[in-house]
């Protein structure tokens, strides 16, 4: 009982001791041709392209590219008090890519 207690009790701790990991998003436009389509999304980023539009353009074109589609622009990185005013907006491509 008291090892399970010590293992349980050193797992917790290990766990407050990882790096926080910051929540990073991008909202982007994209298009597909042949016929023309356009979209706009919601792509979560990891933490080395947050706040670096090079890194999260980097990021996401080949997320993209491999349904078709073309970024046109990445318009902003922004953590997650920005997800839900851009939920709707972003509809099926929502946290897609």
């Amino acid at each position: 009982m008291q090892i399970k207690t010590l293992v349980t009790a050193f797992l917790a701790a290990m766990m407050l001791a990882l790096p926080a990991s910051a929540q990073c998003y991008a909202d982007y436009r994209a298009k597909r041709e042949n016929p023309l389509r356009l979209h706009y999304g919601v792509v979560q980023l990891p933490d080395s392209a947050c706040g670096n539009t090079s890194a999260a353009t980097r990021h996401l074109q080949p997320r993209l590219q491999q349904d078709g589609w073309i970024l046109l622009d990445l318009l902003s990185t922004f953590g997650p008090e920005g997800l839900e005013s851009r939920r709707e907006r972003a509809g099926q491509y929502f946290l897609r890519y």
